[in-house]
């Protein structure tokens, strides 16, 4: 069985061409995405809040209905402690020294005490539920404020993904087949470059004897050698890969 032939070496000339047309796809995806702009990231975040006020609202709600629910556990406590009461003085009627009615007497003054440490707490717990409800109403007029951004926002982006999404899609497979074209190292130092760059480029041409990426100026040798495309040359300053414009230009 004949062995696989080799892959062909390119030459340095063919890498700095294959460099520069994946740049030129990595800088079309780059502008699609600038044309999306924040709006990701807005409905990311507004999507967040819209969430967040819908747990705090939650909340609140449950905390109303556990104060209401205290204030009906307290009115039933009153009328359990009017009973004693009633039930206590009945007894009081009934009593043969001074010590039983004393007893008694306290039984009646601890209801009442009952009673209106019971009242106390139920004004408390209803001024509570009307504050409750006061930031619950603020929190549902932001929260329906929010969710109709969003609305409108998660509307513009559908509307530029859908206008760029197939587009993208075809430069991004055409990019990594054009990625895989180059050798480990070579392709590692450009999405290393891509990654530190502000404006992703790696690699650019010398225009008018200067870096097209920080456009700091390019000796004279260093023009020539990079114009002969022997070995790959980068920045001395930005460190971005640099061809000849004549590679721009093909």
């Amino acid at each position: 069985m004949a062995k696989k032939a080799a892959k062909k070496e390119m030459t340095v000339a063919e890498k700095l061409d294959s460099l520069y047309r994946l740049q030129q796809i990595d800088s079309e995806i780059d502008q699609i995405r600038t044309i999306r702009g924040e709006l990701p990231l807005e409905v990311q975040d507004l999507e967040d809040e819209v969430e967040g006020l819908d747990t705090r609202m939650s909340r609140i709600e449950e905390e109303i209905k556990m104060l209401e629910t205290e204030i009906s556990d307290r009115k039933n406590a009153n009328k359990d402690a009017e009973a004693a009461i009633v039930k206590y003085k009945d007894q009081q009627n009934n009593v043969r020294n001074n010590r039983e009615f004393e007893s008694i007497s306290k039984e009646i003054e601890y209801q009442e005490l009952e009673i209106k440490l019971n009242e106390k707490r139920s004004k408390e717990a209803k001024a509570n539920i009307t504050s409750k409800k006061e930031v619950l109403e603020e929190a549902k007029s932001r929260r329906d404020f929010r969710a109709e951004d969003l609305k409108t926002k998660k509307a513009e982006l559908d509307e530029i993904v859908a206008e760029t999404q197939t587009q993208e899609e075809k430069l991004e497979k055409q990019s990594s087949t054009a990625l895989k074209k180059l050798d480990d190292r070579l392709s590692g130092a450009y999405q290393r470059l891509r990654d530190n760059a502000r404006n992703g480029l790696a690699v650019v041409p010398v225009d008018r004897d200067s870096c097209g990426g920080c456009f700091n100026k390019i000796p004279p040798q260093r023009q020539l050698d990079i114009q002969t495309e022997k070995k790959v040359i980068t920045c001395e300053h930005c460190g971005r890969i640099l061809v000849p414009s004549e590679v721009v230009e093909a």
